[in-house]
């Protein structure tokens, strides 16, 4: 009986260790973010400083917890403002809305979404520091990374250090795909001249501006920021955000899961010229595509030519509650996106596109497109070319080429800037 006894202790104790040596394990390979490796310095960064934190709704630590809360209940340095982007700090206007100056946690919120776009360089000359902790999406066009660089070029001109907390890009580090924008083309919505999705953390794109001259005031006169980053512990290229077990929180209302932010890298471009429904006004913007009258099985037919890797499509009906075709059943596709490391969304939404052109060639009729449509598709993907080469009898080969303008040579460019591993 001594003995059974013996062995049931010994099994109960080795198995409690070993799960708990699981858990310590799995405990030591979590992500922690710039945020959280803030935190556990004691905020010596920021000790005795006067701050300011550039944020919404989805800068939080691992746990979920605000960014602004867990600043503005710190005592070792004054918290004196937030700045807000595009779509508020709570994420709920749309784009393109005016944000209007707010408050939380007794603290002003100064938008840069509203009458101003560059944040204000006498606030700024009030402050030691700014804080950046905010999450992007991977998407050049997504006008965070426009107002990032706004603020990092205005702490520049007064004088003043930055500091970004640094965040996963949730399509990934290795996805990279699209055309740079082209020289005359930037725009709040195409600024940098990085492709469309350029496979960057926020950390990392915030160096490369700064490094490569792309910080320019209001006269164009290119500055030279003070700028830092706190790094993520644990966070690979590899890493797609269902990788990192991070609560996501909607940074905007069109982007409500990571499936949204793949459809919008995909389609958003084509959703400026009012054509297509992408899905906006369903529970699933950006992943589905159709239009009332479309074709789809000779559509499907012609799709089911290529692999896409990344990308499930299939056949699908929908009606959007509001916007294209609001109230009206469409015929089209719904997209998933299973992990892929050769995922390329910008040019796998260009060729779906093209083999909708070639049964529904009444569509790619440039008259058709308004042209107010017309210049902010151009604005979004920051080229003068691809507008008019979609909506021409060029190749397959020759529109890729002008997708793709620029690619090679940022791959190699943005190299010295990756502050994270592989594996």
């Amino acid at each position: 009986m001594k003995s059974k006894l013996f062995i049931l202790f010994f099994l109960i104790t080795n198995f409690s260790y070993s799960c708990s040596y699981a858990k310590s394990k799995d405990e030591s390979q979590k992500i922690q973010l710039g945020i959280d490796n803030l935190i556990a310095n004691n905020f010596a960064d920021i000790k005795n400083k006067k701050v300011a934190l550039f944020t919404n709704f989805s800068g939080r630590n691992v746990d979920g917890i605000l960014t602004a809360e867990i600043l503005s209940k710190q005592k070792g340095f004054t918290l004196k403002y937030f700045f807000s982007p595009e779509h508020g700090f709570y994420g709920e206007n749309h784009a393109g809305e005016k944000v209007e100056n707010n408050e939380i946690f007794g603290i002003p919120i100064i938008s840069l979404y509203g009458s101003l776009r560059r944040p204000p360089l006498n606030i700024l000359r009030e402050l030691d520091v700014v804080l950046i902790d905010i999450q992007d999406i991977g998407i050049r066009s997504y006008t965070f990374l426009s107002s990032v660089n706004y603020m990092l070029t205005a702490c520049a001109e007064a004088g003043i250090k930055a500091i970004v907390l640094d965040r996963p890009n949730p399509i990934g580090g290795n996805t990279v795909d699209g055309n740079i924008t082209e020289k005359g083309c930037e725009t709040f919505m195409s600024l940098v001249p990085v492709p469309y999705i350029h496979g960057l953390t926020l950390g990392e794109i915030s160096l490369m501006m700064n490094k490569e001259g792309w910080l320019k005031n209001a006269e164009g006169k290119a500055m030279k920021c003070d700028v830092s980053v706190i790094k993520m512990s644990n966070w690979k290229r590899y890493m797609r955000w269902e990788d990192c077990d991070l609560l996501w929180f909607p940074t905007s209302p069109q982007i409500p899961t990571p499936d949204a932010i793949r459809g919008a890298a995909m389609f958003g471009i084509f959703g400026e010229l009012s054509i297509f429904s992408i899905g906006i006004g369903t529970s699933m913007p950006f992943q589905y595509l159709g239009t009332p009258a479309m074709k789809v099985n000779k559509v499907y037919e012609n799709i089911n030519k290529h692999n896409f890797f990344g990308t499930l499509i299939q056949v699908s009906h929908f009606k959007p509650f509001y916007g294209k075709f609001a109230n009206t059943s469409c015929k089209g596709f719904i997209f998933k996106f299973p992990p892929s490391q050769n995922f390329a969304p910008y040019t796998t939404g260009i060729k779906i596109m093209l083999e909708v052109k070639k049964i529904h060639p009444e569509l790619f009729i440039p008259e058709i497109v308004m042209e107010s449509r017309r210049k902010m598709f151009e604005k979004v993907t920051g080229s003068n070319h691809l507008f008019n080469k979609i909506f021409s009898d060029a190749t397959d080969e020759e529109i890729l080429e002008v997708a793709t303008q620029g690619l090679a040579d940022f791959l190699i460019k943005r190299e010295k800037y990756l502050l994270y591993p592989n594996e």
